[in-house]
């Protein structure tokens, strides 16, 4: 067995050391994964967001061992399994395409490959039983594969991939062919089933509420690269970038230069000359051109006197239930989106109304262009 890296914990699942993969040669060379590293721990759920093409599925491919990485390498519970096959590896997989036999039953889908394992058939019977009340489909297991749902051979599949006790589970966005409200139903579902396996799940998606919703642990992904790794909360109350700010989420992006400082507030110009201070210490040195990010829920229409920041002409508001959107212009040019409780509105604006806007300042983001 190799040695882990110094750096490595001993509690770790998966961790990826300067990993970075390359497809082709020449002038037609492409760099899917450039130089990532990143730790994922014993019974977490965590996420690969990202756009299409950032590398997510990539990773995943090498943790699964389907491609071989051009540099780097992978540390399965403190092995490092990089040049191991995929059946050496203490992982399983569930893709788009869950691939079920389906001249044969349920219950005979989850058990395949434990009989290739070569598990006796008390042993097989036994734990398909467990996984059918794990995925809650004990009344269905003599039900071919091709007569059930779409959710339903989603669980089926993901019953398989559980049933041999892989160290870690794969997950290549299997919501994805789902309608919404049963992938809305499957998300809780998938993350109980990780709380009750304790099984390390490491699931690829583009949908930023798949991973808000279910994830303990997310990286952002973008350009093959890994621009940030926190909780859902650190990565939507703090994004480290602008990309990331406009990915999780919908932001206001409003261009600025820092004017000055202290170890608690920190003063920004805008683009139209009007200043602002920020509730929080910043790091960017004064005169530093950057982005001011606004959550579009942290920001108000203004009432009292002084207590507005920006003027602003209402160009839209949508109504949708308890809440509004109100889409509005400040006097800059640029486009600003509210989101507000319908009830915090003392009169709602109407489209070509002139209104004052804040923002929450403890909760404004700067970040360097």
């Amino acid at each position: 067995m190799t040695l882990a890296t110094p750096d490595e914990k001993p509690c770790d699942a998966v961790n990826v050391h300067s990993l970075s993969k390359t497809f082709g040669s020449g002038d037609a060379l492409v760099s899917a994964l450039n130089d990532v590293s990143v730790s994922i721990k014993h019974n977490e759920f965590f996420t690969l967001l990202g756009p299409s093409g950032c590398g997510k599925t990539t990773l995943l491919r090498l943790i699964a061992g389907f491609d071989y990485a051009s540099a780097g390498s992978i540390f399965l519970h403190g092995k490092d399994v990089a040049h191991l096959p995929p059946f050496r590896r203490p992982i399983n997989t569930v893709f788009q395409n869950y691939a079920l036999f389906p001249h044969m039953t349920v219950a005979q889908n989850i058990g395949f490959g434990l009989r290739m394992l070569g598990w006796t058939k008390a042993d097989i019977d036994q734990r398909v039983g467990e996984m059918l009340r794990l995925v809650r489909m004990e009344n269905l297991r003599a039900r071919s594969t091709n007569q059930i749902s779409g959710g339903q051979q989603q669980r089926v599949a993901l019953a398989r991939a559980l049933a041999p006790r892989p160290k870690v589970l794969l997950l290549d966005e299997p919501l994805s062919a789902l309608d919404y409200k049963l992938r809305k139903d499957m998300q809780v579902e998938l993350k109980r089933m990780q709380a009750e396996t304790g099984i390390t799940f490491i699931f690829v998606t583009h949908d930023q509420e798949e991973a808000l919703t279910m994830s303990d642990r997310i990286a952002v992904m973008n350009g093959g690269r890994i621009l940030q790794v926190g909780s859902p909360r650190e990565i939507y109350s703090a994004p480290a970038s602008r990309f990331v700010a406009g990915f999780i989420g919908e932001s206001n992006f409003l261009p600025c230069e820092v004017t000055g400082r202290n170890h608690k507030e920190t003063q920004v110009r805008l683009a139209d000359s009007s200043k602002t201070i920020l509730a929080h210490a910043s790091e960017i040195e004064t005169g530093t051109k950057a982005t001011l990010a606004i959550r579009p829920e942290d920001a108000f229409v203004a009432y009292k006197q002084g207590e507005g920041v920006f003027s602003a002409l209402v160009e839209d508001v949508v109504f949708f239930g308890a809440g509004v959107h109100l889409r509005v212009k400040l006097g800059s040019g640029a486009r600003f989106l509210i989101q507000t409780q319908d009830s915090s509105l003392r009169c709602p604006p109407q489209p070509a109304d002139v209104i004052q806007v804040s923002f929450k300042t403890e909760s404004a983001r700067l970040l360097v262009n």
